[in-house]
């Protein structure tokens, strides 16, 4: 159901916290117009209200999906919630951008994916970092053959919560947020290990709580195989002082090596196409791309996919398969094992044991 492109697309929020500035900004810069705003919060509400010159409020987003006039919406509500609103807005006849994670089942996912399917809208799930320049450009590199067979992806994504004392609220019970790094920035690395790696056969992953007084895992690491036989490594942490951002793939023929620790966000590629390269110094070609965040482009991608433009860069099959990953790492967590990805059924969910079909 594309929407024409004779004025500018009209856009509701559902859900007023962080995440939902990287949304507004986006669709500003996209030349949509956010025309509405729901959060059950009175205060949340009113404050963003005045800041984002919004006039349609809403403490139930039910209301707010009573709009003949609006198009799409982005679902930025705590974790728990994304699968409700979701499917209320696809079953309006919304366009859907649902923040990360998809669901906190696999079920749900499919619930949603299917509401959209039924309904003819676009269902776009933000894992941003596929609309990362830097990823962008490693895509296009790797559909190039350009590393040659792949061998061993790294990724990584890790902060401190801005050195505060304690996590947010809407991160810090297993009731809302399901689960705690490796869910939160993990979910992200495995919808990437995919898109860089491809399907991925089995996870073995590792969980600790060492800093925060939660009973949320605040560092994780998972080990991957992927289905092509290369290795591959997941680390996330609500522990690093700062912020990192970057990912590692080594192939036969070549090496990209990027991240952000340092203040520039700089891809490198590795290689020998030197004749007189040595053992310890080959050819290198840095990257630096240019402006615009990955919130922003992957919101523009979405503007594009509803009008017909391009396909939907992260659909909601991405969203639950890396809803599976996570799951499988949970699941071999508990169990102190690897856990084969095909055997994650849709019984379990994010937070709880028993995912695994028998």
């Amino acid at each position: 159901m594309a929407t024409s492109v004779l004025r500018p697309l009209r856009v509701g929020i559902i859900g007023a916290g962080n995440i939902a500035e990287n949304h507004f900004k986006g669709y500003r810069a996209a030349g949509a117009e956010v025309v509405a705003l729901a959060d059950v919060s009175p205060l949340a509400l009113a404050s963003r209200a005045r800041e984002w010159d919004i006039t349609k409020t809403f403490s139930d987003y039910a209301d707010l999906l009573t709009l003949a006039d609006l198009d799409a919406v982005s679902v930025c509500t705590p974790n728990a919630f994304h699968a409700p609103a979701t499917i209320a807005a696809a079953q309006a006849g919304k366009h859907v951008l649902c923040e990360k994670p998809i669901s906190l089942s696999l079920s749900e996912a499919e619930e949603m994916i299917a509401a959209a399917r039924q309904a003819g809208v676009v269902l776009q799930v933000n894992h941003h970092l596929r609309s990362n320049r830097a990823v962008a450009h490693a895509r296009r590199m790797l559909d190039a053959g350009e590393l040659g067979r792949i061998t061993f992806v790294r990724l990584r994504q890790a902060h401190d919560w801005g050195g505060a004392a304690d996590v947010p609220p809407s991160f810090r019970s297993r009731g809302v947020a399901g689960g705690g790094t490796l869910l939160d920035n993990g979910c992200h690395l495995f919808d990437l290990a995919r898109y860089l790696g491809g399907p991925v056969a089995d996870v073995f992953a590792r969980l600790a709580t060492l800093k925060f007084d939660t009973d949320l895992e605040d560092t994780a690491i998972a080990s991957l195989r992927f289905e092509s036989g290369a290795l591959g490594e997941v680390e996330t942490a609500w522990t690093a002082t700062g912020w990192e951002e970057g990912f590692w793939v080594y192939g036969t023929l070549g090496a990209l090596e990027y991240s952000n620790r340092s203040g520039r966000a700089i891809l490198r590629h590795v290689y020998r196409g030197s004749p007189d390269s040595t053992w310890a110094d080959p050819d290198v070609e840095t990257w630096e791309p240019a402006g615009g965040s990955s919130h922003g482009l992957h919101i523009r991608a979405f503007v594009a996919a509803i009008r017909g433009e391009r396909e939907v860069i992260c659909s909601g099959e991405d969203g639950r398969e890396a809803v599976r990953l996570v799951l499988a790492a949970y699941d071999s967590a508990a169990a102190g094992r690897p856990v084969q990805v095909g055997s994650v059924g849709s019984v379990g969910s994010v937070g709880s044991v028993g995912s695994v079909e028998a």
